[in-house]
Formats: structure tokens, sequence, C-alpha cells
């Protein structure tokens, strides 16, 4: 009996030295989370018969360090969730490991192979939350859009003095109190320069004279301002429409928003000066936001919203059945996944240009090698002490 009981211990310690061996060999893979075999105890009737290895379990809500590499598309995860990624076959499955890239068709994929989820847009780019699908980056260019808003927020100086010349003359800086420049678009993406002048003309009123490319605007050609007594913009109080003609172009028509503009004691100052509108660009590159929001770059300096990256956490993340260290599986035991984008609920949030690294102790499992070590040869002794009664028993019949 006691044969079999030490040839038990010596195939769960065989086990256990597998699974450490396998954690020291995995120390730097990236989203790997250590294995530790389980040992119980073996009985019959009340009778000893040994050990048995029951499982081995991995430590999937261990995380490991996030270590920064540059690459934009390395994705690490700082809090709770897993990627969720799908094969050819249609198979899904979540991991750590945020080795990402694109494929020949722009599709965001690990380096297996299997396709980043997310919420993708529609035609005009708006996201499509709730609907999950494959993750892509443009490869294309941009058109040019024309202008059609500028939001401006201005502090006017309410110690201003009404200009002692009373023609307005935008050569002649003493028939104005300010001005201040803004660059807009056309349809062919050709940049122009809108000037306002600012003209005190009473106490809390001022006047707005337009010009484009040093042209006066027709379309207004003025704006009046007014504020209350405590400073704050009285009229306009929607947005003013301007429009443009544009020699061999469509005429600009552009929404001018004075929202927030008021008139204080002090200097005039500019908070807020916001246009859209942009020249054609080419793709540059791509970036990711915490939220997990996914962008192209391009270079006019915009970038455009391609979709978001979901995240998927689970009731017991423990339960999930591994498929390879990397990734696992949903089963009944770990709950079905609960996805949502990265910092809602109790999601974490995504970290672009770093890899989440392998959580092993290394010391725990330097440790872990020599004591079962030790073990293995407690139990060898055990067989060779019986051997030895075995002889002498022999010797003595």
């Amino acid at each position: 009996m006691s044969f079999n009981i030490a040839t038990t211990g010596l195939n769960a310690i065989t086990e256990q030295l597998n699974s450490i061996s396998n954690n020291i060999a995995n120390s730097g893979t990236v989203g790997f989370k250590s294995g530790r075999a389980e040992f119980a105890a073996l009985y019959a009737q009340g009778q000893p018969l040994g050990v048995g290895v029951t499982g081995v379990t991995q430590s999937i809500t261990k995380g490991g360090n996030i270590a920064s590499t540059g690459n934009a598309l390395d994705l690490a995860i700082a809090g709770n969730g897993f990627f969720v990624v799908r094969d050819s076959a249609g198979t899904t499955a979540y991991t750590r490991a945020g080795y990402f890239g694109t494929d020949a068709s722009g599709n965001l994929v690990n380096n297996q192979g299997m396709n980043l989820q997310g919420y993708p847009v529609d035609a005009n780019g708006v996201l499509q939350v709730g609907t999950v699908g494959n993750l892509a980056i443009s490869s294309g260019s941009i058109p040019a859009k024309a202008t059609d808003s500028v939001d401006f927020t201005a502090n006017l100086d309410a110690n201003a003095k009404v200009p002692e010349t009373t023609t307005f003359d935008p050569k002649d800086n003493t028939s104005y109190n300010n001005t201040y420049a803004t660059t807009v678009y056309d349809s062919l993406g050709r940049e122009h320069t809108v000037n306002q002048y600012f003209v005190k003309t009473d106490d809390n009123k001022w006047e707005v004279h337009y010009y484009m490319d040093d042209q006066p605007l027709t379309n207004p050609a003025t704006q009046e301002i007014e504020f209350t007594d405590q400073g704050v913009l009285k009229t306009p109080n929607g947005k003013v429409p301007l429009s443009i003609d544009v020699p061999g172009a469509q005429s600009l028509s552009i929404d001018l928003s004075y929202n927030g503009t008021s008139q204080y004691g002090s200097d005039f100052s500019v908070s807020k000066n916001k246009g859209s509108g942009y020249a054609s660009g080419e793709k540059t590159g791509q970036q990711i936001d915490e939220d997990g929001s996914v962008y192209a770059t391009f270079s006019n300096g915009e970038r455009m919203l391609q979709g978001q990256l979901i995240l998927a956490n689970f009731a017991n993340a423990n339960g999930l059945a591994s498929q390879d260290g990397t990734t696992w599986a949903q089963t009944a035991s770990s709950g079905a996944p609960l996805t949502g984008a990265p910092g809602s609920g109790l999601l974490g949030s995504v970290k672009a240009g770093a890899l989440e690294s392998s959580n092993v102790d290394m010391t725990s499992e330097l440790v872990g090698l020599m004591t079962a070590q030790r073990n293995y040869q407690a139990n060898t002794k055990v067989i060779s002490t019986n051997d030895s009664m075995m002889t002498a028993l022999f010797q003595a019949v």
C-alpha cells in the first residue's frame, strides 16, 4: 500500500512541477496568468489512498504590471475587464493580452489573428452603441470640409473708450478697439481669414465689423453687441449667420456664436475660438483613448472616430475556461459576460501604448520549486525505505 501512496505523491508533485515550470517559462508572456496545482487527499471507505491533483487553476483576476511600449495599438487594461476578440469562425474569446495591430483590410486584430470587438460607426461617423462587431481603421484620406460654424467666446474690456476716430477703417487702428482673426476653410479646403473688428459705440454697446481676406462682408457687414449692466451678453442671443461668396468654391454659410462672451473691467481676451472645417488630409496614424474610442489621425490635424472597443467582465472571472494561458472562454461557472465601454460601471480604462505583463511572481515560483523538490525526494525516500523493508522480509524467509 505504501508503494501506491508514494506513487500518487510522485505523480501529483510531477503535475505541480509542470505548473511551476510553465509559470516560469511564461514569466515574459504578455497577459499570462499564473497557474497553481491544487491537491486533495484520496480515501476509500476511510482508508488513505494518497493524494491527487484536482485541477490547475489560473489567477485570472490578479493583474500584472503595466509597461509602456510606445506602440499606439498596444493596449492594456487598468482595472477590471477583458478585451473581447473573435476568430474567423465566429468563436468569441476574452483576453488581457493587448497585442493589437491592423491587417491588410484595416481590421484591428491581435497577434493570433482574432478580431477586436466593439461598437462600429455608420457612414456618417456616428457611433452605433449596442451593435457589436469587428473594429477597423480607415486607411484612406479625408476630403476637405467647409467651415459651417464658429464658437467664439471673449471678454471685451468694460474700461475701453469709444474710439476718437468715428469712421471705421481696418487700416487705422485708432478707429477700433480690438481685432481678432479666425481661420476658416472653403469647400476646396483653402484657408481664408475672417477678421472681427470690435468698436465700442456706447456704454455696454459694441459694433463688430466683419472682413474676410481683407474684404468687407456684405451679409452682414456689421453686428451689434450689447451687454447688461452686469457684463452679461444681452444681444445677439443666438447664432449670427455669415454668408460669404468665395470665388471658385461654394459660398460659405457660417453660424457664428458669441455664447459666453462678457464685458468686464479687464483686458480684451479670447477664451474660445473653435471653428469647424478643415483641408483634405492623408492618414498618418491611429489613436485610442482611455474610453476605448478608436480614431484615425490625418495630416491636417483632424482625427475621425472609427469605433469604440468594448470590455467584458464576469461575475466569476476565475470560472472562465483557459484556452491557451492568455485567452479564456465563457463557461456556466463564469456566468454571462457583462460588456460595456471602458471606464463605465466596474470596467477599467484602456491604456494605449502599453501592455500588461505576466502576473507570475518569480520569487514565489522558485520557493514553490524548492518545496516541490523536497516533497518529491521525501516520496522517493518512502519507496526506497519500503523496498528495503521488503528485501529484509524476503531474506528472513
